[in-house]
């Protein structure tokens, strides 16, 4: 079912009912208020005839006939029937119509007046005093012309139900149609964008209505797919170039080797640039490996609880190995007493990869100054600053630190291949942490880093 003809049911179903229960209430009230009128009008008949028929005989039920043919008009089948009673016993003195409930006689005995409505006749009785003693006088009647106006009120009603019905079907298709005909227009330009015009963004106006938000959301999706398209465009521009440098030089040395007998010393110069371009290589592909690895989600990782000091201990003890003469500062002194506040749940091997890299990048652009790496906590979160003294990185430049194979304009003459913050922002991010980094060329770079303790979890 088609939206716009879902909101019309709908529309049409809820005006029904609201409808049906006006017209109910307008027919209930307007039946109540018709039977009280009529009420009224025999309790009056009844008094008038008890007067004219127990007070001094012929005379009165003569004028009595006379007031009711000339003004007060016979009602239909109208009929008055007077029954002595003993009131103080509550029992009549004579028979008593049957065909009326006892109920009836009762409520006249203990109230003195009382109605029914039976088959098509309108009863009302009362209890008279006379000087002749106790009467009930009963009047009955039917009212043909409150039956005939409720009828015609319950015609009217059902044929401007209907009316309205129809109405209100076509207004709400058509109200329907205007409000959606919008939400149409943002399907027929979405279906419009391809990967080869992915620039092309919907139509927006300044309004705050939701249709305004939808196509904010939607551009704002569409920018996040064209930045995808473009890093992922770029990684595989930068991975084939990358690649292709140390293949190339293999290749084209073990051409050249192979090409005439040489010397024993050639062929060694040979292997050993070969050997260099393949450890460069295979430094290459394991990164892009790695990459690879944290593209998807942590199923399979190997999940422990671990201290961040005794990993940061870890870390310094290989880079002492690799970095003999690293200048990395330890800073412990803002570590709480609780364990738990400096303990969490991770891979252990993931996260020593990252922190490695971060630290080897400070060692590496530093120039031999020092790198500080300070842990604190508060009672949810490690904080973790790495701080060094290097070559900092060019502000227009901060945004793009986290792709892959991208360095600064101001390091491309150092090795390196643009691996380490963008693994190390991927894996913070698969442990549900922040990452930031903050440089200022020439004076330095902090990057600050916040993981979940186990006290949090």
């Amino acid at each position: 079912m088609q939206l716009r003809t879902k909101i019309t049911s709908i529309f049409v179903v809820l005006t029904s009912l609201f409808l049906t229960g006006i017209f109910i209430f307008i027919y209930y009230f307007s039946k109540e208020y018709t039977e009280r009128e009529f009420y009224l009008r025999l309790s009056q008949r009844a008094t008038i005839a008890a007067q004219a028929y127990l007070d001094e005989g012929d005379l009165n039920v003569d004028i009595y006939e006379d007031i009711r043919l000339r003004h007060l008009q016979t009602l239909p089948n109208e009929k008055e029937v007077i029954y002595p009673v003993d009131a103080k016993r509550k029992k009549p003195l004579v028979a008593l119509d049957t065909t009326l409930p006892e109920r009836f006689y009762k409520k006249i005995f203990t109230k003195k007046y009382a109605e029914l409505k039976q088959d098509q006749y309108y009863y009302t009785g009362l209890l008279y005093h006379d000087d002749k003693g106790d009467f009930i006088v009963v009047l009955s009647a039917t009212d043909l012309y409150g039956f005939g106006k409720l009828d015609n009120l319950r015609n009217i009603l059902i044929a401007a139900f209907f009316v309205s019905i129809i109405f209100i079907f076509f207004l709400g298709h058509y109200f329907a149609k205007q409000a959606l005909s919008p939400i149409l227009r943002i399907i027929e330009e979405v279906n419009s964008i391809r990967a080869e015009n992915l620039s092309l963004r919907l139509d927006t106006t300044h309004g705050k209505d939701e249709l305004a938000d939808l196509s904010r959301t939607f551009n704002n999706m569409l920018d996040r797919l064209q930045i995808s398209f473009d890093l992922q465009s770029n990684f595989i521009n930068n991975a084939s170039h990358e690649l292709r440098n140390p293949l190339t030089a293999i290749l084209g040395q073990t051409e050249i080797a192979l090409n005439k007998e040489r010397s024993v010393e050639d062929y060694l110069s040979t292997l050993k640039n070969i050997e260099l371009e393949a450890a460069r290589l295979d430094f290459l592909v394991n990164g892009l490996l790695k990459l690879a690895k944290t593209d998807f989600d942590s199923k399979g990782l190997v999940i422990e609880a671990l201290r961040i000091d005794e990993l940061v201990l870890d870390i310094k003890k290989n880079l002492d190995v690799s970095i003999p003469d690293n200048k990395i500062i330890l800073d412990f002194e803002g570590l709480p007493e609780n364990e738990n506040c400096i303990t969490l749940l991770g891979s252990e091997s993931l996260l020593n990869v990252a922190l490695s890299n971060i630290l080897e990048n400070g060692c590496k652009f530093s120039e031999e100054k020092k790198v500080t790496l300070k842990i604190v906590s508060d009672s949810d979160h490690i904080l973790l600053t790495i701080k060094d003294e290097g070559v900092g990185i060019p502000e227009d430049e901060l945004k793009n630190i986290f792709e892959p194979f991208f360095r600064a304009s101001n390091v491309r003459g150092i090795e390196g291949f643009g691996f380490g913050l963008p693994l190390a922002y991927r894996i913070i991010k698969m442990h549900s942490g922040e990452i930031r980094v903050y440089s200022q060329e020439n004076r330095g770079t902090i990057v600050k880093i916040k993981l979940k303790n186990k006290k949090h979890l």
